[in-house]
Formats: C-alpha cells, sequence, structure tokens
C-alpha cells in the first residue's frame, strides 16, 4: 500500500508542478536553464521527506532565499506555492 503523502509533501509537488510549466514556457530561452536549476531545488526539497529534512536541506534560509527572491518576483505563479510551503514549515 502507498505511503500517505503529507501536507508538506502535497505543497511541495505543486510547487514543482509550477516550476516545471515555467520551465516549459521558457524552454530555448535564456532563462530556462535556471529555471531548471530551480526545478532541482525543488525536487531536492521533496526528497529531503519530512519537516526535518526540509529543514535541513534549506539550512539558515527560508524557501524564497532557497530560491532566489529576483526569480521568484519574475515568477509569481510559484511564489504562492513557496508561500504555502513556508506557511506549513512554519
Amino acid at each position: 500500500m502507498p505511503k500517505k503523502k503529507t501536507e508538506l509533501q502535497k505543497a511541495i509537488g505543486q510547487l514543482i508542478s509550477s516550476t516545471q510549466k515555467e520551465w516549459g514556457d521558457e524552454v530555448g530561452e535564456g532563462n530556462s536553464n535556471f529555471t531548471e536549476t530551480i526545478m532541482d531545488l525543488a525536487h531536492d526539497l521533496l526528497q529531503a521527506g519530512d519537516r526535518e529534512g526540509v529543514l535541513k536541506v534549506l539550512g539558515p534560509l527560508n524557501v524564497r532565499q532557497y530560491f532566489g527572491e529576483v526569480w521568484l518576483k519574475s515568477h509569481p505563479r510559484v511564489m504562492e506555492k513557496v508561500l504555502r510551503v513556508e506557511e506549513i514549515l512554519n
């Protein structure tokens, strides 16, 4: 029987999905490599497993700082997902 996803895992999954959409829109442009890096960072958070693991990956940073606030300002659809993850972590 598959393990039931936590609220945090669901929120990070939505964050990944949102980032993938942005990346898909940017493929072939200069930004797409950076957005792909952001997507990889989001996968690192998901692979961390639980709250403690995510906080360990983040270190002293919040999710906005981890992704880079400049990138997030130009990707507002992702920002709302980031804020949801931060809400759950806090």
